[in-house]
């Protein structure tokens, strides 16, 4: 019989809606059934991708026994962690003060008021390796809840007296220069594997909001071994089995150090960031290979990841049929029955095929060496070659798609949409592509339209139902994404909107007192804290995408309080942000933004103009991470409130552009030529 998850519309919370667990959402009826009986309550958070939440299920909540034990002595309380990232972050820092780690599937004992006094994360059905196994646990817990009930008191003040002081900002008056990026890059550089590429060793996560600040410190014409550094770990990835070399796409992580053997999971806010990146390395050095990862990747998502309303959705799993990876993975029989024997001796060797495999017998298909090395290898033509790879992937991928699918996420997050939003505007911009301008229009339509109805943002959409409340992350990344649209296209509506969500952030979340903004408004229920995180993570915090959206829109609308609400945490992080780079990345480019004196371009012409799109193919072809860009089609109406395109206009007949830096504008210019040489000035 279904539990009360079968109500949800969370595909995680879907998983468990007939475990025997009496499961609970979070929420009221929860919470006031714990204080009635006076039970602690068990809070599992989890995702649907997360591999080791699926081992937990099928070991302990679908296990009769277990559950009856955890029915009888608990309200049983199941989160997903995308959903409410506001609860996850709390607890999540209580399980790391008590255990000193953190991770997924989370399980935290709370006392009816909500407060934790023990936790952890996966625990095994049996004791095993230095784990205690969970019934034993469940048991020992109950038991500990009703015989020693003050020293449970004692531990949960403990805790929650030192909850919520982590991410404490106190303001500051500290000038932002720098040398907070000279410091952040000599951190990176020490950390760096200058044989595999990325930061750190295996497991190994791509972060590409480090190399995002290793471009930009390039860029700077600071040091050449940046880009070498953002190369070799570009390269590499995009070799390595971390890409899905046939459908497109990122996995979340490698389990070694080489990217080869990935942790299969498919995250929407990876594959948007590594777009981003990858597109940006493009601009910078020109090579084919990365914007053909740029377009598979945004390809992957129109194809596997868009729904027909526009949102984009979440995740794919790792495992299918109860493996992980076995979607993905090939042995030789399976390509030369989809190829044939000859060609699937060819396309075998350029993915490093074998009978042994590298992956439980089967092989992950990686690119061992460049298509140019390998055409030279076996004196082939190297156009030829390519065309014939490309359509043995077609084929592959076509006969892949037959297989037993990993489970689609498929909610749609207002935060990660913003990202993928953004992604497909600057590629659209970028590429001159019709299909991705098209996908970022349809994404901000229903992120206007159904994530906000009533004026407040919110956070998640699933089966024609939007609901809870939206967070910092997604008004800063919806808003973001917005503000990406409008630079595309020069709709004033899209300005418009992300101006009024980033007014109506500054209401909900900003903490005078800090200087800084809550990850929940002042609509959300109350937790045991309130959560500010400062560190990003996997995804930029919302913190960090807030102080860069309200740098740009600040130079866009002239409204200087956005200045200063962004700078105060820049200010009070100064110190982080350079000894911790790879937690901060988001974070140390809102500061180079801010630092750098940013270019404040604005375009006047017709859009379908020849003129009008040569000028705004010399901008948008160029790697240009600190400008701003506005534009119209030509008469400018006197009521514009866009200060850049005040008294501008056409020069005689001709689209013009504008380039202003640092209080001083040059000359407008009608020729791309003299654009492009203001731009490198």
């Amino acid at each position: 019989m279904p539990n009360r998850l079968a109500n949800e519309t969370s595909p995680y919370l879907l998983q468990h809606a007939n475990n025997p667990v009496d499961w609970y959402p979070w929420g009221e009826e929860a919470l006031a059934r714990a204080k009635a009986e006076d039970k602690p309550i068990l809070l599992s958070i989890g995702y649907s991708a997360c591999h080791w939440c699926h081992v937990m299920e099928r070991e302990s909540f679908e296990n009769e026994e277990t559950a009856s034990l955890m029915n009888e002595r608990f309200v049983n309380i199941k989160v997903d962690r995308e959903e409410r990232p506001d609860l996850d972050a709390v607890y999540m820092e209580a399980v790391q003060m008590m255990t000193g780690s953190g991770g997924w599937p989370m399980t935290v004992f709370l006392t009816p008021e909500g407060k934790p006094f023990y936790g952890g994360t996966y625990f095994p059905p049996v004791d095993h390796s230095n784990l205690p196994g969970f019934p034993r646990l469940v048991t020992a817990i109950s038991d500990a809840y009703r015989d020693q009930r003050g020293q449970i008191e004692e531990t949960t003040k403990q805790i929650t007296d030192r909850m919520g002081q982590t991410n404490q900002l106190t303001k500051s008056n500290t000038l932002l220069t720098v040398d907070i990026l000279h410091t952040a890059y000599n951190n990176l550089a020490t950390s760096f594997d200058y044989q595999n590429g990325g930061v750190g060793m295996a497991p190994k996560f791509p972060q590409p909001m480090a190399l995002e600040l290793l471009l930009r410190y390039n860029h700077h014409g600071f040091s050449d071994r940046a880009l070498e550094m953002v190369s070799l770990t570009l390269d590499n990835m995009a070799q390595g089995g971390i890409y899905d070399q046939i459908g497109g796409g990122f996995h979340r992580y490698s389990t070694d150090a080489y990217w080869l053997v990935p942790h299969f999971e498919k995250m929407l806010y990876d594959n948007a960031q590594l777009a981003r990146l990858y597109l940006h390395a493009f601009l910078v050095t020109g090579r084919p290979m990365y914007r053909r990862i740029t377009e598979e990747t945004l390809n992957y998502v129109l194809r596997e990841m868009t729904d027909p309303l526009g949102g984009f959705y979440s995740a794919q799993d790792a495992d299918s049929e109860g493996e992980e990876g076995k979607f993905f993975v090939w042995n030789p029989e399976e390509i030369h029955a989809v190829l044939g024997e000859e060609d699937g001796n060819l396309v075998g060797g350029y993915f490093g095929l074998t009978e042994a495999g590298n992956f439980e017998g089967k092989t992950i298909l990686n690119v061992p060496q460049e298509l140019t090395s390998f055409a030279e290898e076996l004196s082939l033509n190297l156009e030829q070659l390519e065309a014939k790879i490309e359509r043995a992937k077609v084929s592959l991928r076509d006969v892949r798609e037959g297989r037993i699918h990993p489970l689609l996420d498929d909610k749609v997050l207002s935060s990660w949409n913003g990202l993928m939003l953004r992604a497909f505007a600057e590629a659209a911009a970028a590429l001159n592509n019709e299909e991705y301008l098209n996908a970022a229009i349809a994404n901000a339509e229903f992120l206007v339209n159904t994530m906000k109805p009533e004026g407040r943002l919110l956070r998640t959409y699933r089966g024609g139902e939007a609901k809870l409340l939206g967070y910092l992350e997604d008004y800063a990344f919806v808003a973001d994404g917005l503000l990406a649209l409008y630079e595309a296209t020069f709709q004033q509506r899209w300005l418009d909107e992300a101006v009024s969500l980033a007014d109506s952030m500054v209401e909900l979340f900003w903490d005078e007192n800090a200087g800084a903004f809550y990850d929940t408004g002042t609509d959300h229920e109350s937790l045991v804290v309130r959560p500010r995180d400062v560190f990003d993570n996997a995804q930029p915090c919302g913190g960090s995408v807030a102080s860069d959206l309200l740098l740009r829109l600040a130079l866009i609308t002239g409204n200087q309080e956005y200045t200063v609400k962004a700078t105060t945490p820049l200010r009070a992080l100064h110190d982080l942000m350079g000894k911790a780079p790879a937690g901060t990345g988001h974070w140390l480019a809102a500061l180079d933004f801010h630092i750098s004196s940013p270019k404040e371009l604005a375009v006047i012409g017709p859009r379908e103009n020849l003129a009008t799109r040569q000028l705004l193919d010399t901008i948008n072809g160029r790697y240009l991470p600190n400008k701003v860009v506005v534009g119209a089609e030509g008469l400018l109406d006197e009521s514009t409130q866009i200060p850049l395109l005040q008294d501008r206009g056409m020069v005689d007949g001709k689209p013009a552009a504008y380039v202003c830096q640092n209080y001083l504008c040059k000359l407008p210019v009608t020729e791309p030529e003299d654009l492009a040489q203001q731009l490198a000035s």
